[in-house]
């Protein structure tokens, strides 16, 4: 069996050499477009997390069996044509619940703390010449007490509830489908979630209707000194919206996706005058040393179960 791994960079350090085991590998570390076909050429399995797999490329590769998307999402394979194909697309769920869980916190302790103003105080010289012990110019507040809205209560938007919860948070939530009822929590519509929390994150795919879910005007609704943390999918909230409203009113936004990654140069994003109420994260909150072995493992696993006389 032929198998070939078109991003591995995306994998970091995690161990690939389970696949060998399997069959005849070929890792790349990076693939672009223009590349593909003549890499998945003869290959009976392909790995790819974020490369695009199109009915082009399918039809160049005779003895395609099984795409195996190291990812949740599955909107970079042509999924109708793997059908038509007879070419099996199998993807992992659920590896890093607990890791996108963790950072969700993190994001929102790094803003709330201000944890970058601090650090920044103590190391440039401004504490050892404080005349007190402590600083409180940048007051912080707890999540006690504080409302809590969450869009999109899947496995992830359910394991930030319960530890908000923990913290003494008050969770309401706004369905993106407009199906989920059964919760032991708050159901919102989405103006009432936006113009009454004081913590919002973002867990929903991206679909039609999610697409655009925030833009500026939702985003104006927010309560002053409101955190909004996106870690769900780009294109969600409007970019250009939040490059706009945090330099006019005081709500922090914490981004761990984008709508193009990596992030352009020219991103009006990166121009914006108050960084402190900004904090992007280059799409790490899958990437926990245990979530990208679960991953593997997972992908190895679905390559084992493929039936070689299918």
């Amino acid at each position: 069996m032929k198998i070939v791994l078109l991003d591995a960079l995306t994998f970091g350090e995690t161990d690939l050499s389970t696949f060998d085991s399997l069959g005849e590998v070929k890792v790349f570390q990076t693939t672009t477009l223009e590349q593909v076909e003549e890499r998945i050429t003869n290959a009976d399995v392909i790995v790819t997390n974020k490369v695009v797999i199109t009915d082009a490329h399918m039809a160049q590769t005779p003895n395609l069996k099984l795409i195996c998307v190291a990812a949740t999402g599955m909107n970079n394979v042509d999924l109708e044509a793997a059908k038509s194909r007879s070419v099996e697309v199998k993807n992992v769920a659920g590896y890093s619940t607990d890791s996108v869980i963790q950072h969700t916190f993190s994001m929102l302790f790094y803003l709330m703390g201000h944890s970058r103003y601090y650090d920044e105080y103590v190391k440039d010289g401004s504490y050892a010449k404080s005349p007190i012990f402590t600083d409180v110019s940048k007051p912080f507040f707890e999540i006690k007490g504080k409302k809590w809205g969450i869009i999109g209560l899947g496995s992830i938007g359910q394991g930030v509830a319960k530890i908000a919860e923990a913290f003494g948070g008050e969770v309401c939530y706004y369905s993106t489908s407009g199906k989920n009822h059964s919760q032991p929590y708050t159901r919102l519509k989405l103006d009432e979630l936006l113009g009454s929390c004081d913590i919002i994150t973002i867990h929903a795919p991206l679909n039609e209707q999610t697409s655009n879910l925030l833009d500026y005007e939702q985003l104006l609704t927010c309560k002053n000194g409101a955190m909004v943390l996106n870690l769900g999918r780009g294109g969600i909230i409007n970019e250009k919206a939040i490059s706009r409203i945090v330099d006019e009113k005081n709500i922090y936004f914490g981004l761990d996706v984008l709508t193009s990654e990596p992030i352009r140069a020219d991103h009006p994003l990166l121009s914006v005058k108050n960084r402190d109420n900004l904090y992007i994260t280059p799409h790490i909150a899958w990437t926990s040393v245990e979530a990208r072995d679960t991953l593997i493992a997972s992908v190895v696993e679905n390559i084992k179960s493929l039936n070689p006389t299918h």
